[in-house]
């Protein structure tokens, strides 16, 4: 006799994700329009409402998907927060966080999310790009970082290695790792770089920060919601 398996509510991905997407639109509404209030108040919902509908959207809540992507999220709950206060202790404090968020996500790209194996070639191209692109941000933000160049100049090692680990999962992942590194990429040269100029960054910073993590969860629910192929009965 078969006992049938209990199987919990799932919403589909975007009534899922929709919580979120509004929050992201009143949050980049509020940077745009200068309502620092309202831009206070909606940075601490952001990645609650994108774990809510992780949670909600997965078919299997027990699963490394979720330990590995909500503790990711919960890393950069943290990040946001403590990113709010002003001076190099609460942004340290907060970079360390979002150091944690990203080795929850290389472990989550390494494991439950890849999909495929890359070719030496493409393995060699993506750390060449993640060196580069590392390099280049150092020798650019180095005379200017002071005693901040050694936490910045490892959490960018970081950085660059979870883009480069997304590498092996799904494209949509991949490019919200790669989207993700943008933005933060952008912070770092509009808060260390004199001159950097770009129009409302504040805003292109979090566009491009919530837009890279919504991508990043929208493909995890989308690995859990592949169809897996049926074992053959010999």
């Amino acid at each position: 006799m078969t006992v049938p398996l209990l199987r919990l509510p799932v919403l589909r991905p975007v009534p899922a994700l929709t919580p979120y997407a509004l929050v992201t639109i009143v949050h980049l509404s509020a940077i745009a329009a200068g309502a620092d209030g309202l831009v206070a108040a909606t940075k601490p919902l952001l990645m609650p409402t994108l774990l809510a509908g992780l949670v909600l959207a997965l078919p299997v809540r027990r699963s490394p998907l979720l330990l590995w992507g909500g503790l990711a999220l919960v890393f950069s709950l943290l990040g946001d927060v403590l990113l709010q206060n002003p001076g190099d202790v609460g942004f340290l404090l907060g970079m360390a966080a979002f150091g944690l968020a990203h080795v929850a996500y290389i472990a989550l790209y390494l494991g439950p999310l890849r999909t495929q194996r890359l070719p030496r070639w493409g393995l060699a191209l993506g750390i060449l790009l993640g060196v580069s692109w590392w390099g280049s941000m150092v020798a650019a933000l180095a005379l200017w970082l002071g005693s901040l160049l050694v936490p910045v100049a490892l959490y960018g090692l970081v950085l660059g290695a979870a883009a480069v680990c997304a590498l092996t999962t799904r494209p949509l992942v991949a490019v919200g790792a790669v989207v993700f590194l943008l933005s933060d990429t952008l912070l770092a040269f509009d808060r260390f770089l004199p001159g950097f100029s770009v129009l409302d960054a504040d805003l292109a910073i979090m566009l491009t920060y919530c837009l890279g993590q919504g991508l990043i969860i929208a493909g995890v629910i989308a690995a859990a919601r592949a169809p897996r192929p049926t074992p053959a009965i010999i």
